[in-house]
């Protein structure tokens, strides 16, 4: 599990290969992956944005930028937690995503950004 806490906002993430879900000879590898957003500041937050940087071993990199997360653009008071379940697609079996959620302190309007950490999308059998 990958996790890092930004501002008071503590991002953690676990991403699993999805088989079922996956053709490896049309270059179609699935991930799923859960999100839990943990509030551990003295501010009631809520997330507007998310901006995700994707790769794969190829090199290529995908960027996705959009409003909330799953249709969501969940507020949290302090102590809260929010979580998500999402997927991602890659043409490789090894990858990783890493990215930032654009949030505003409800107090006073102020922008921010939390750092989701980088956390790697690898197919259950390269890890042997």
């Amino acid at each position: 599990m990958a996790t890092q806490t930004t501002s008071g906002v503590k991002i953690s993430v676990e991403a699993v290969f999805q088989s079922e879900y996956s053709n490896p000879e049309n270059e179609h590898f699935m991930f799923a992956y859960r999100i839990t957003i943990e509030n551990t500041s003295e501010y009631t937050v809520q997330l507007m944005r998310r901006h995700w940087n994707i790769f794969d071993s190829t090199g290529e990199t995908k960027l996705v930028d959009g409003d909330g997360v799953v249709g969501e653009q969940p507020i949290l008071s302090p102590g809260d937690i929010h979580q998500y379940v999402s997927g991602c697609n890659l043409k490789t079996d090894i990858g990783f995503m890493e990215g930032y959620y654009e949030m505003i302190r409800q107090f006073d309007n102020s922008v921010f950004h939390v750092h989701i950490p980088r956390f790697n999308l690898i197919a259950t059998y390269r890890l042997n």
